[in-house]
């Protein structure tokens, strides 16, 4: 096995020059926390071992409780935890996780979703021994259901390790699971729970390739659809820890710090669990999956003596657009073919009303807006729940039956942020696609992200009635309007995607390795050939080609698409054909990317909310809220309560958009 850690033992190794430089280091006032760090990182944990017999033996005294009497804080927890050998540490993990009132669920998740059957027997005889209970009766206690059956089926250690695969067994297991979930009404989670936990990892990876031509979607989506709450968190682990071990902890690092504060104590957890297996792996992944690389983010989201140990077991910086370690490039390569080999449903969260009346909704509307003050509820009621075809109707109801244009009236009665979200939804999508268009380009400056993700992400068609709704509105061409807001390879592209001509049809595999050759042909010529030769390909290939084309792209250049376009490619350039790169891989995920940013840090970005939740509501919103949960272990619902909290003072906004949002997750 090649060794893939960035922490090995160090050469020259003597414990009793350690034990005395350590106990040096903590004598007197005060600790010298710099040579405690970076002697205890620098040795491996069985040198570590062997420091703290050395430390009893040439001082009597205890190592670990000295460094816990003179460090504090999240820095003692670190240096402490990497005194203690793999099975204590993860047997305290679990301990902690299970102790007292409430269960942190995403401990025991992380931890026993990723562990051999090695560790997982080394943890249970280390719990034993450090606390005089059996692990499995103290997560017995713990947890419930479907999550605890799993949980003990993982802590028995008996995944199945031979490496031998029966052909006819991953067709049966792919069929079974089918069978258990996406076939029938209701889901028979002891098959999930049987097949899941026991087979081996070859095994499974072929199954979950078997399924995929099944079920014509991912087992991932098949457990997203079929399970819920902890349980379905689990079964999701264990895949992705089937699929990539390293991706799994990438992704859990990238949670850890994402966002306000951080997850300290699964930060710890990940840097010294895999600093001596496959750290080197997972700053890849992170590189792969993520906008910078794990050791900028640790620097960006730490401080002191804590970020300087934290940074040397990351073990150094990865160049943005450095050649993929093997496994790595194989990941993306993977990466590539799971998004063009999956169908997904998408699932909109708003749908037609039924029983509908149009005359009635009209009547209703006119009577919440008669007199002194407005019954916002009975609005938001009626048209958050209606589809953008029924409020048409309502529209051209209330004119016939009242003389009057509900439009005006609306805009009238409502205020800021609630009358551009009703509005929005009173629009026809065209209508409203062209307004947001107009939007962003009027006054000084120019919104390019938003002129980025209308234009990337609709159809031929939604852009082909855009331009006609947007002549309509303001007597000029769009694509005029573009021209004149917008210069260079940037307009270049606009132009090119406004015309709403992109091919439609799936991969010509010939033609998708050619393109593929171009554009790596293209990372070696001038910046303007470069960016022209991707345009040319990116701005109008099918969404299905550019998938195989992205993919064959890692196996010519060992790259991933990407990163060159971060790395070689700047400003609204490198926007553009990153949101396009973004959309094909999973434009849910794009868009749930897109929500997050409107909301996170000072002040929300309402006009992206409001133009998301509006046109995503009656296509794949529901989807977009799935990608939201599992990228920031947040439902999108909590997120808009939280972050339209302040400048909503009345609340209507707020209600209007979890209407629209459909539930929580």
């Amino acid at each position: 096995m090649v060794f893939r850690g960035t922490i090995a033992d160090a050469p020259d190794f003597d414990p009793a020059a350690d034990a005395e430089a350590l106990y040096n280091a903590m004598k007197g006032i005060g600790s010298d926390k710099e040579a405690i760090l970076d002697l205890v990182t620098a040795r491996s944990n069985a040198q570590r071992q062997e420091v703290i017999a050395a430390y009893k033996c040439s001082f009597g005294k205890d190592l670990i409780e000295d460094l816990k009497y003179e460090l504090t804080g999240k820095f003692e927890r670190l240096i402490v935890s990497l005194m203690r050998t793999p099975a204590y540490h993860d047997a305290k993990e679990i301990h902690d996780a299970v102790k007292g009132a409430g269960t942190n669920e995403r401990c025991l998740i992380e931890v026993m979703a990723s562990r051999t059957n090695k560790q997982t027997h080394d943890m249970v005889a280390a719990y034993k021994d450090a606390y005089g209970r059996d692990i499995e009766e103290d997560v017995i206690a713990d947890t419930s259901g479907h999550f605890k059956k799993m949980l003990i089926v993982l802590l028995q250690g008996t995944r199945d390790e031979s490496g031998v695969v029966d052909a006819d067994l991953v067709e049966q297991d792919a069929q079974d699971l089918y069978a258990a979930g996406e076939e029938q009404w209701g889901t028979d989670e002891a098959k999930f729970i049987m097949i899941l936990g026991n087979r081996s990892v070859t095994h499974l990876r072929m199954v979950f390739d078997a399924y995929e031509k099944i079920a014509e979607c991912s087992i991932e989506d098949s457990i997203k659809h079929e399970l819920s709450g902890d349980f379905e968190r689990l079964m999701l682990a264990v895949v992705q820890c089937i699929r990539s071990v390293p991706m799994f902890f990438a992704k859990r690092l990238y949670k850890s710090m994402k966002g306000l504060g951080t997850a300290d104590n699964t930060l710890i957890r990940i840097m010294i669990g895999r600093s001596e297996i496959d750290m080197l792996d997972i700053r890849e992944c992170f590189r792969l999956g993520y906008e910078k690389s794990l050791y900028n983010m640790i620097k960006d989201d730490t401080s002191g003596d804590y970020k300087r140990t934290l940074l040397n077991l990351c073990g150094g910086d990865d160049d943005l657009a450095g050649e993929f370690f093997p496994e790595a490039a194989q990941i993306a390569y993977k990466m590539w073919e799971l998004s063009s080999m999956t169908k997904v449903q998408l699932r909109p969260t708003i749908r037609p009303a039924s029983s509908f009346d149009p005359a009635a909704d009209a009547q209703a509307l006119r009577k919440a807006m008669k007199g002194f003050g407005t019954d916002e509820d009975a609005i938001i009621d009626i048209i958050a729940q209606r589809s953008n075809a029924q409020r048409q109707e309502i529209r051209q109801t209330f004119k016939s039956l009242l003389g009057r244009d509900l439009m005006k009236d609306l805009k009238s009665e409502l205020s800021k942020n609630l009358e551009r979200l009703i509005i929005g939804l009173m629009l026809t999508p065209a209508e409203f696609d062209a307004k947001m268009m107009r939007k962003a380009m009027e006054g000084a400056g120019t919104d390019e992200h938003s002129l980025i993700e209308i234009l990337v992400t609709r159809s031929n068609e939604e852009i082909q009635a855009m331009n006609v709704a947007y002549q309509d509105a303001y007597k000029k061409s769009l694509e005029e309007a573009i021209q004149s807001d917008t210069s260079g390879h940037f307009c270049r592209i606009l132009v090119s995607l406004v015309q709403g001509a992109r091919e439609e049809g799936p991969a010509d595999l010939e033609r998708a390795n050619a393109d593929a050759q171009e554009l790596g042909d293209a990372c070696n010529a001038e910046s303007d050939d470069m960016e022209m030769k991707f345009m040319s390909i990116l701005c109008t290939r099918s969404f299905p080609h550019l998938r195989k084309v992205f993919q064959e792209f890692v196996k010519c250049t060992n790259k991933d698409i990407e990163q060159i376009i971060k790395k070689e490619m700047s400003g609204d350039v490198k926007n553009a054909f990153y949101a396009i790169v973004r959309s094909v891989k999973n434009q849910p995920s794009y868009f749930a990317d897109r929500l997050y940013k409107a909301m996170k840090g000072l002040g929300t970005d309402d006009r992206a909310l409001i133009r998301i939740m509006v046109s995503r509501s009656e296509k794949d919103l529901f989807n977009i809220r799935k990608e939201f949960k599992e990228t920031h272990d947040a439902s999108l619902h909590e997120f808009i309560q939280v972050e339209t909290m302040l400048g909503d003072t009345s609340g209507d906004y707020r209600k209007t958009l979890l209407i629209l949002c459909g539930g929580e997750d």
